[in-house]
């Protein structure tokens, strides 16, 4: 940050001011007896700043006086389908811990909560959103049901920690006056879990797309195959996953998911309004292939399943026509199975394929994608291949990294290849926050909270046009994750931040008032149940 902004500098006394506002309001959850002896101090202090969220948003106009949430409040919907399952989500949130029936109308009531789809609303785009609070009533409104869901993530921030508990809570359910209009700085914001090293149940899965979706990511990037596991049915070539998904690292049971499975991964997310980005990892990283069909091997002998951790020593057997028949039936009942635009063909650490052979096979693996109509992404080593006109490359290097091959992205960027940026010493979640992290790994470095926010998307890559940066995505590898509390402990609180860097303008962006809104975030994840990193580069709330 070469220059401090005007804005940032102003948000971050606001919010420093705020602090012990938010102190006083966690004694107040915590301690309902203090709540009901003082109202009227716990009515101010329940109130959140309107700006104080995560990610920040575009524009925020506080003012006026507080919207309370009531026994009698309705949520009052526009005749929409998109716009009542919203309005059911956000019931489900609510009622648990506040009590209230919450019911949902489609006739004017007076101090409701109303969400609204307007067409007109052009400057909101797909995803945007204006929140509008005051004590006559609170709007939600969007140009799309994306927008409205983004607006009911905000809401909840904006309301205490507390209602986010599954059990009633005394409250009161305040929001601050005053208006927020919002829109995504990107249209990319991503996370992915790697179920190939480990592999996670759907539960687990879909837990991890509701915490994701708090933050308004819009992308699930799932690792669906590695040299360790293969991780979904594939009708045309079962073993891959009765034989190829049968272990883990370390040697574990492994598994895989059903068709069934995976659609009901795929309905769990898209009712969050999240895509999924399926990947099939080719022509590296495909041992739990190779050892599932030897015809796959150029020496037509099966390898053993693999439970280490090494990389770079598998690949597809480039020359057999076999191989090809393979690639086009699992891409075939992939995009098949999937709505989403993309598939994802990793393209990473091939290092047992020669060059010749990488860029035939990259290819020929680009063309079945395109066949059965999904856009391809690939690990930025798909640049020197011949990345496919509108395919989207994966920047997962180091600050570090050689110049040249910085360039060699940087190039394909400036002739239309759009770039995800996952630099593996900013967002890889596995890295260990410090020496002493019990989990992850550090082969990219220790990566803290402060070091994962702290980078613009728009200016990291030299020489990559900021126009062909599509967006931002955190992956999450599983070497060391083998449980749903690995899996929150490495990504809270890192992923809000990645959240924000793809969210939030340029102008927003400042780790001395992000780190308050963060401490700001602590309560709300104790009160979801995630057990996060406490990282001392944040001002956590007292007993948070």
């Amino acid at each position: 940050m070469s220059q401090p902004r005007p804005l940032p500098r102003l948000l971050g006394a606001l919010l420093l001011a705020a602090a012990a506002a938010l102190s006083c309001a966690a004694a107040a959850d915590a301690d309902p007896a203090s709540a009901d002896s003082d109202p009227d101090t716990a009515l101010a202090s329940a109130v959140r700043p309107l700006g104080q969220i995560v990610p920040a948003p575009a524009s925020v106009r506080p003012g006026g006086t507080p919207y309370t949430l009531t026994p009698a409040t309705v949520i009052q919907v526009d005749g929409s389908r998109e716009a009542r399952a919203v309005g059911d989500y956000l019931a489900g949130v609510l009622r648990p811990s506040t009590g209230y029936a919450l019911p949902l109308t489609e006739v004017a009531a007076p101090a409701a909560v109303r969400l609204r789809l307007r067409a007109n609303e052009r400057e909101l785009g797909d995803e945007g959103y204006r929140l509008q609070s005051s004590r006559g009533g609170l709007t939600l409104t969007a140009r799309r049901p994306a927008g409205l869901f983004h607006a009911v993530q905000t809401l909840r921030q904006l309301l205490p920690a507390s209602v986010e508990k599954d059990t009633r809570q005394p409250g009161p359910w305040q929001v601050a006056g005053g208006t927020i209009s919002d829109t995504p700085r990107y249209g990319h914001r991503g996370a992915m879990l790697d179920v190939s090293r480990h592999f996670f149940t759907v539960d687990q899965v879909k837990r991890y797309v509701d915490q994701l979706a708090l933050y308004k990511i819009n992308k699930l990037h799932l690792h669906l195959s590695d040299d360790q596991g293969w991780r979904i049915a594939v009708d045309s070539w079962p073993r891959l996953a009765t034989y190829g998904g049968s272990t883990q690292v370390g040697g574990g049971p492994g598994g895989y998911y059903t068709k069934a499975q995976y659609k009901e991964i795929l309905r769990h997310a898209a009712a969050r309004h999240m895509e999924v980005v399926p990947e099939i990892d080719m022509p590296g990283h495909t041992n739990a292939a190779l050892a599932s069909y030897a015809e796959l091997n150029c020496s037509g002998i099966a390898p053993p399943l693999y439970t280490g951790t090494a990389v770079g020593f598998s690949s597809l057997c480039v020359p057999k026509a076999v191989t090809y028949d393979f690639i086009d039936d699992v891409v075939r009942e992939l995009a098949a199975l999937t709505p989403g635009r993309y598939l994802h063909i990793g393209g990473d650490e091939a290092h047992s394929t020669s060059h010749e052979d990488y860029v035939a096979f990259m290819d020929r693996a680009q063309a079945a994608v395109a066949t059965y109509g999904k856009t391809v992404i690939g690990w930025h080593q798909l640049t020197g291949a011949n990345a496919a006109e509108g395919a989207l490359a994966q920047y997962w290097g180091l600050d570090r990294t050689s110049a040249a091959e910085k360039a060699q992205v940087a190039r394909a960027a400036q002739n239309g290849t759009r770039l995800i940026l996952s630099p593996a010493d900013r967002v890889y979640l596995d890295m260990k926050y410090t020496k002493d992290t019990p989990l992850g790994l550090a082969w990219a470095g220790y990566v803290e909270v402060q070091r994962s926010y702290d980078w613009d998307p728009a200016t990291y890559l030299p020489g990559a046009p900021a126009s062909a940066i599509a967006g931002v995505e955190a992956p999450l590898w599983s070497e060391t994750i083998s449980t749903g509390d690995h899996i929150e402990y490495m990504a809270f609180p890192r992923l809000p931040g990645v959240a924000e860097l793809g969210w939030s303008p340029a102008a927003t962006h400042d780790w001395e008032t992000y780190k308050v809104r963060l401490a700001a975030q602590g309560p709300r994840l104790s009160a979801l149940g995630i057990d996060y990193y406490r990282s001392p580069q944040v001002p956590w709330p007292a007993g948070s």
